[in-house]
């Protein structure tokens, strides 16, 4: 069973997806673009059996609270502070840390800041190197990041339409049946909310940020050598193959599973995922 709650986060109303028994070992969901924990909606039953299992919304996601832009301000590092501030009201700290996309980011901040959080990692299509940005970036890199203007944002706003949220979840996915497609139906219901295309575009402009800590970020892999498990969609839209191969120069010891998937590959290779998880978990985290 999952329960669907609302938590007050430094005065902000934060939804989380919840499932697992309190005193089993931890495990954290951070969820990516253009979605919510809505993308954990089938990983979370598949492994509540084993693991305590929360999965928040970011602010300005799904169900969470979008706070005005005008007093709010979104960046991954504020976001992470939220969801810092969520873990520690929950209790969780010291957990398994599932990171996809904007989840990198996210957890990769709060990791940082805290270390002796992270009990292991499971990384699924969360770049931290430069090798690993497709051309779908060329308008980010090339433009934004260097002159945030109504005429380089233009085009990169047509990342939060329908039709390119719904090109994001079938990119490389050889079995499209396989995709529901209440998934790209309810982002675009969250992208049409008043403000809601402010807050992505602010944060298209603040992953350049993300980009400046990759060094550090790979640094602490490289220091700390938490055991990984990772699952790599090999036709990502957004990400490379290569960006999935980079992290084991820095973490030899991780397991890779190059996967036929895409960017959301839990929504097609969720038995495999699921079933590798449970398995490094009793082999090379709970034997230990």
């Amino acid at each position: 069973m999952i329960s669907h709650k609302t938590a007050s986060v430094d005065g902000l109303s934060v939804f989380y997806r919840e499932a697992g028994t309190p005193g089993s070992p931890k495990l954290v969901l951070l969820h990516g673009f253009p979605a919510s924990s809505h993308q954990y909606r089938n990983l979370i039953p598949a492994l509540s059996d084993r693991f305590h299992i929360l999965a928040p919304d970011y602010p300005g996601f799904g169900n969470s609270e979008m706070p005005d832009p005008a007093r709010f301000t979104y960046t991954f590092d504020k976001i992470s502070e939220v969801v810092e501030s969520f873990l520690k009201q929950q209790g969780f700290d010291r957990f398994g840390l599932f990171v996809q996309d904007y989840g990198g980011p996210v957890g990769f901040r709060i990791t940082s800041r805290h270390p002796d959080w992270l009990d292991w990692l499971t990384i699924q299509n969360s770049n931290a190197y430069e090798v690993g940005f497709t051309s779908a970036w060329d308008g980010f890199r090339g433009a934004l990041w260097k002159n945030r203007t109504p005429e380089t944002e233009k085009p990169l706003a047509a990342f939060l339409e329908v039709d390119a949220i719904k090109g994001v979840y079938l990119h490389g996915h050889k079995q499209p049946e396989l995709i529901s497609p209440d998934n790209w139906n309810m982002d675009f219901r969250f992208m049409e909310r008043s403000n809601a295309r402010r807050v992505q575009l602010d944060l298209f402009y603040d992953y350049r940020t993300n980009v400046t800590l990759y060094p550090k970020w790979q640094a602490f892999l490289r220091d700390h050598q938490p055991r990984t498990i990772i699952f790599w969609g090999q036709d990502d839209i957004f990400f490379t193959r290569e960006g999935g191969e980079a992290y084991l120069k820095d973490l030899p010891k991780a397991e890779m599973h190059r996967l036929d998937s895409g960017h959301f590959a839990v929504e097609d290779c969720l038995d495999q995922i699921a079933s590798n998880m449970r398995r490094f978990y009793q082999q090379k985290v709970a034997r230990e």
